[in-house]
């Protein structure tokens, strides 16, 4: 492991990578921009407006529309959204396009007309409604017995917690994204919950962090019941894990959050710091953010759906059938594919198999493994910034299976010399080895709904 964990990609023989980052797209756009336009992103309880910088010029019209496209798309999966408001009879003019029967955003339209059960609409209206901010009430507490529950689409994770330590902590092997019956993902549920409260007095409060959309506590959308029909999900799988939790526990507080709201509100407490973006890099690509008041945003942070590859060869999401977005990088999925440009062919029946046939080769040292984590790194370290421009994020937080051992710390390296390079400034952070792997359900124990 020594030899691995010391390995960094000679400064002489700089690596190509077929990256071409969104922001620099955005940043060369915008520079020749003469004019402006403004969308309201409407959801029930929020609505934000997003500045477009375009041009007067014919000529620039299909670069203005692919611009547009890619920000309103953004700002979908960052904030949410089921309405979208303009008074630009252009800008209205594409996105009907985008947004109708047929359009290229149907898969964007049908997701968030679903998630918040009503239809999505695009309207030309000369006054815009009004930005209205919506915080997400969530604190953290580690007063009394506490149970946390971790969902991923690999493995499901349970604490035990009592007044802040760990008392028992476990990991299950799972396989939720290929199960069409909701009964397999109760079952698994409750047995987690079981094994935790097994090894406590009593159960004050329950957190649960999971992969997915969740709004007011349910999970509305998941990869996690990808194959469970989504009118099925949409009538009996919202209040699945509430359920789950009076069966075990009683009637007892309950928290879900989505697992990288639970990662950043984790590493803002424990590191003492705000604006903080935590990304857990696993099945997919998930994130949170803390702002400089130290709330959770309510916002969606679905940055596994954001585009961050323009590159017309980058690889398509088979859920939206879109190319480039996060999950496809920030994720096992990545790795795997960066190792076959790699040269490995990586073994297994599962990508968590195949990721952990990668990391072991890393371990031992493989050039061909590190190159693939290093690559990925440097990719990161390029997404960053636009995430900042984004969100304001001053400090970072990786979690999840990709940034275990030397394979994690080669990414971490790659990712921090590119930020360098920009002048930045993010901080990028990596909890304990033990905390990486389980700790992401201790800090869901820690989640507690805000008083009102």
């Amino acid at each position: 492991g020594g030899t691995a964990r010391a390995w960094t990609w000679p400064a002489s023989s700089p690596m190509e990578i077929d990256f071409r980052p969104i922001g620099a797209f955005v940043r060369a756009h915008e520079t020749t921009a003469d004019r402006t336009a403004t969308v309201a992103v409407l959801h029930p309880g929020g609505c934000t407006h997003l500045s477009l910088r375009l041009h007067r010029a014919q000529e620039q019209q299909a670069a203005d529309e692919k611009y547009t496209l890619l920000l309103v798309k953004t700002a979908l999966w960052l904030q949410g959204g089921c309405t979208l408001v303009t008074a630009d009879e252009t800008v209205f003019r594409w996105l009907q396009g985008a947004y109708g029967p047929g359009g290229v955003r149907a898969f964007d339209r049908d997701f968030m007309s679903g998630i918040y059960g009503a239809p999505f609409r695009v309207e030309l209206h000369p006054t815009l409604p009004a930005v209205q901010e919506a915080a997400h009430p969530i604190s953290a507490s580690t007063v009394g017995c506490r149970i946390g529950i971790d969902l991923g689409g690999s493995d499901r994770k349970a604490a035990a917690v009592m007044d802040g330590e760990t008392v028992y902590a476990e990991e299950v092997v799972w396989q939720p994204k290929s199960a069409g019956d909701l009964r397999y993902h109760y079952e698994g549920i409750t047995a987690a919950l079981r094994a935790a409260k097994a090894h406590l007095p009593g159960v004050d409060a329950v957190g649960i962090s999971t992969a997915g959309v969740v709004l007011e506590g349910e999970i509305r959308r998941s990869s996690l019941f990808m194959s469970v029909p989504a009118a099925e999900l949409d009538h009996c799988g919202r209040e699945l894990l509430r359920r789950a939790v009076r069966e075990v526990c009683g009637d007892v507080p309950c928290v879900v959050c989505n697992d990288g709201d639970v990662a950043a509100l984790a590493g803002a407490v424990s590191l003492g710091r705000r604006k903080f973006l935590g990304i857990a890099m696993g099945t997919s690509q998930a994130g949170g953010y803390v702002d400089g008041g130290g709330r959770i945003t309510g916002w969606l942070n679905e940055l596994a759906f954001l585009p961050v590859d323009l590159h017309p060869a980058a690889p398509v999401d088979p859920w939206s059938g879109d190319r480039g977005v996060g999950e496809r990088y920030f994720s096992q999925e990545g790795v795997i594919r960066l190792a076959a440009q790699c040269g490995l062919a990586p073994e297994g029946d599962t990508p968590a198999q195949r990721l952990r046939w990668i990391q072991d080769r890393a371990e031992a040292g493989d050039g061909r493994a590190l190159e693939a984590f290093f690559t990925l790194g440097r990719m990161l370290g390029q997404t960053l910034p636009w995430y900042r421009r984004l969100l304001g994020c001053e400090n970072v937080l990786l979690l999840g299976r990709v940034v275990d051992g030397a394979g994690g710390e080669c990414l971490v390296n790659a990712c921090r010399a590119e930020l360098a390079k920009t002048g930045e400034g993010m901080e990028i952070f990596l909890p304990e080895e033990s905390f990486r792997r389980v700790g992401q359900a201790a800090a869901a124990a820690m989640l507690e709904a805000a008083a009102e």
